[in-house]
């Protein structure tokens, strides 16, 4: 297979742009009348963050807004597989060829399926994707996926050219934040919605790829952000998740041409009719400033909860990450939530056995796990991720190492998390009753907002309110079951 860098502005006919108009110009019933008069169906796997959830929904989107497509959960019937691939574990880029390698077979069966890969390694790998798997027809990136149908035009149409004939096609470019112009509007299935609000990071930290991968922060307009949120309150969402990569360093421009910082955001976020609980991840300490902080003395809406990663007690450590704070400064900021917030419950990411960690380092990161007894935790063993900073580092802390520390820190943050469940026994809690609870009959299931699980016996007719539950027992690490007290709507 030939591979071609996507360019399209060489393609007027199938731009965004063309595409976009031609849709919203057709009843919604011959949409699907664009390819063909059968529908068709797409298969998403998606790897990683959050982040690549929010993203793999929006393909699904797209392609439904541009050719009819559904998604389907069943790869054996699909007429599109599409992997939203994730970076930031080991040897990223060797799973995706290895799911590839399985995808293959199926296009021997199928010679008219179509593949694509998407995400961070597609930015990472480029058009070395389709050279090393020649029967891969599309590869774009976190940026690009708003052109995924004209993508899938070009792809189409080289079905009856042999496959050494075909021309792969690659668009791993960054046009500035112009995907979400071209989105769909947000359809949503449940009372909870995720909104990405800006793209990239600035930080470059030493281990991180997404400024490579996903470009430098880029904020979208505020009015384009409180439409998707409005659009969703008005679909029965209750809850909103705000997403960026950093996404406390929101600066998105305002009508008037003035810049609206995160804190403003979460004030109009509030005043959306309908939205009546709103978290946000991930953010860095360096954005965590007090403006933010002091929204959360008006803003009841927003939940007692903060993931604010700090990947590791050690300030030696820190300084070779490259993440500008201490943990002084760290630990300060909490503080200063906690005085506002005594309910607060905090997560965060760790990178345990980064090159350089001494003992002093890691026991360090044990006891600020201890002292600010986080509610839980992701973390993980440091691997080198090409292209970092850090990847030039000598990796000095052998494997043995990096695995016993990661299992004491894990084991601390396991106790704490469980003993925080516990000590719901008998607590009143705010629930949002999302579905019916699969195992357990005749009970509904919700979340608090400590983000754990919550079941307890109930009518359907309670779904997407907000519910008062006593506590009478915990379940699991992050599942405990209660009596239904009120119902505050």
């Amino acid at each position: 297979m030939k591979v071609a860098t996507f360019d399209p502005k060489a393609h007027q006919s199938t731009t965004a742009n063309s595409i976009h108009n031609r849709i919203h110009d057709l009843p919604v019933q011959n949409v699907a009348d664009i390819s063909d008069k059968k529908t068709k169906k797409v298969y998403i796997v998606t790897q990683g963050c959050q982040m690549n959830e929010y993203d793999s929904e929006k393909m699904g989107d797209v392609l439904g807004q541009s050719h009819g497509m559904v998604v389907t959960n069943d790869i054996n019937e699909a007429d599109v597989l599409l992997m939203n691939t994730c970076s930031i574990r080991e040897k990223a880029q060797e799973k995706v060829f290895s799911e590839l390698g399985r995808w293959r077979k199926l296009k021997e069966k199928n010679p008219n399926l179509v593949i694509g890969v998407g995400g961070c390694v597609a930015s990472q790998e480029g058009d070395n994707i389709q050279k090393r798997a020649p029967y891969v027809d599309m590869v774009f990136g976190p940026q690009t996926l708003h052109r995924l149908p004209e993508l899938y035009e070009q792809s189409t149409k080289q079905h009856n050219e042999l496959p050494k004939n075909r021309i792969g096609v690659v668009d791993v470019s960054f046009p500035s934040i112009e995907k979400f112009d071209f989105l769909p509007e947000p359809k949503v299935e449940g009372y909870k919605a995720f909104v990405s609000i800006m793209e990239g990071c600035s930080k470059y930290c030493s281990f991180c790829v997404v400024p490579y991968t996903r470009g430098e922060e880029l904020s979208r307009p505020l009015d384009d952000v409180l439409a998707e949120i409005a659009s969703l309150a008005e679909q029965g969402v209750r809850e909103i998740n705000l997403l960026g990569q950093n996404v406390n360093g929101y600066r998105g421009e305002k009508d008037d041409g003035t810049i609206c910082r995160f804190s403003e955001l979460l004030h109009y976020v509030a005043h959306i009719d309908g939205i009546e609980r709103i978290r946000y991840t991930t953010s860095h300490p360096l954005e965590f400033t007090d403006d933010i902080i002091d929204a959360y003395k008006s803003i009841d809406k927003l939940v007692s909860h903060l993931h604010l990663p700090v990947q590791s007690g050690s300030n030696n450590i820190l300084a070779a990450m490259k993440r500008n704070h201490t943990i002084d400064v760290y630990i300060n900021q909490i503080n200063k939530l906690k005085a506002i917030r005594p309910d607060l419950h905090l997560s965060s990411d760790f990178i345990i056995g980064f090159p350089g960690e001494t003992d002093r380092d890691f026991n360090d990161t044990l006891q600020l796990a201890k002292d600010l007894d986080f509610d839980h935790s992701y973390s993980f063993i440091y691997s080198k991720r090409p292209g970092t900073p850090a990847s030039e580092l000598p990796d000095d802390v052998s494997f043995e190492t990096k695995k016993a520390r990661l299992a004491e820190f894990q084991e601390v943050i396991k106790e704490s998390t469980f003993a925080k469940t516990r000590a719901m026994v008998g607590q009143v809690v705010r629930v949002l009753v999302e579905e019916p609870a699969n195992r357990y009959e005749g009970y509904l299931h919700g979340s608090a907002d400590n983000t754990r699980s919550v079941v307890f016996a109930g009518d359907e007719s309670l779904l997407g309110q907000f519910v008062m539950v006593k506590i009478t027992a915990a379940k699991s690490m992050h599942l405990v079951e209660g009596e239904l007290v009120e119902v505050i709507g």
